[in-house]
């Protein structure tokens, strides 16, 4: 179909361009073949009077005209696919949406979990993709690449919508093992001891005990960096290193190693989880149904 001689098809191709960069697994996403989709290319470029992409190896690298043009294409492409395409009601125990939650394990175990095994019962035909948290949250968000985001308010954007879940605070453990856990820890000692740690993202995202310690002006010496909370047991066992991590995960880390807790030598603030989705996305019943689940479940934590 063709408006103003642009066929409507080639954003389609664009978009799927933009996301993949690269030829193949672009026509692969939008059921092409590479000869329809290097055809596409040549229309594109035509019609928009600019090389669009350039090859870096097998990576096509977008212009600065392709940059330009991407938002508007993905969001009128949502706007057709939320408000056009799916129209029908929503039902949940007959649906079978996909949903896509950008969280970190914490989430994961002490909330999503509980919400999985509720949806078992209630609507089995949903199903979803658990993805880590990344460098950039506003742009899967923008792009409509994740349905949610879940993580403290302050990594969030301010141009979507979000809701708080639930509120948790922040406490101190080692090994079992480790004497210097006996007695409270003062700022010198917690600054001078080892520190396992968790960050996120290819570029090692600070979390919220970063924000509040460096708040307070204290430093930590680092010795161990992991990328999710689940492997934090792993760097304390048979070591003085201790971490800061939430206070919910510590029972669940029992079963792993036996931990010693104490609290930080600072009364460090509580904190709040919330979710984030996109705003194009906020009046899309199954959306809202979903956003209702996880406020019901995160009310029912202890």
């Amino acid at each position: 179909m063709r408006f103003k001689g642009l066929d409507l098809n080639l954003l389609v191709a664009l978009d799927a361009l933009m996301i993949e960069r690269n030829l193949t697994a672009a026509a692969r996403s939008i059921n092409l073949s590479q000869p329809a989709m290097s055809a596409a290319v040549r229309r594109l470029r035509s019609y928009f009077r600019d090389e669009l992409f350039t090859m870096r190896g097998r990576e096509f690298v977008p212009t600065p005209r392709a940059e330009d043009l991407a938002p508007a294409i993905r969001e009128t492409l949502q706007h057709i696919r939320l408000n056009i395409i799916s129209w029908d009601e929503f039902i949940p125990d007959q649906s079978d949406r996909h949903f896509r939650v950008s969280l970190c394990d914490f989430v994961t175990v002490v909330l999503f979990q509980k919400i999985l095994e509720r949806l078992a019962r209630e609507a089995p035909g949903i199903s979803f993709d658990l993805l880590p948290l990344t460098d950039n949250p506003d742009e899967l968000l923008r792009r409509g690449d994740v349905d949610f985001l879940i993580s403290p308010p302050l990594f969030m954007s301010s141009a979507h919508p979000k809701i708080d879940l639930f509120q948790e605070r922040l406490t101190c453990v080692g090994c079992s093992n480790n004497k210097q856990l006996e007695e409270a820890l003062t700022a010198e000692e917690y600054s001078s001891m080892g520190h396992a740690v968790v960050r996120f993202g290819r570029t090692q995202q600070p979390t919220i005990e970063d924000c509040f310690l460096q708040e307070h002006g204290l430093k930590r010496r680092v010795e161990v960096v992991v990328s999710s909370f689940s492997m934090i047991p792993a760097a304390l066992m048979g070591t003085d290193r201790i971490a800061t991590i939430p206070l919910r995960l510590v029972g669940l880390f029992e079963d792993m190693i036996p931990l010693r807790m104490t609290a930080p030598p600072i009364t460090l603030p509580t904190f709040t989880e919330a979710v984030q989705w996109p705003v194009l996305q906020d009046k899309d019943p199954a959306n809202i149904w979903m956003r209702d689940i996880m406020v019901q479940e995160a009310a029912r934590l202890p």
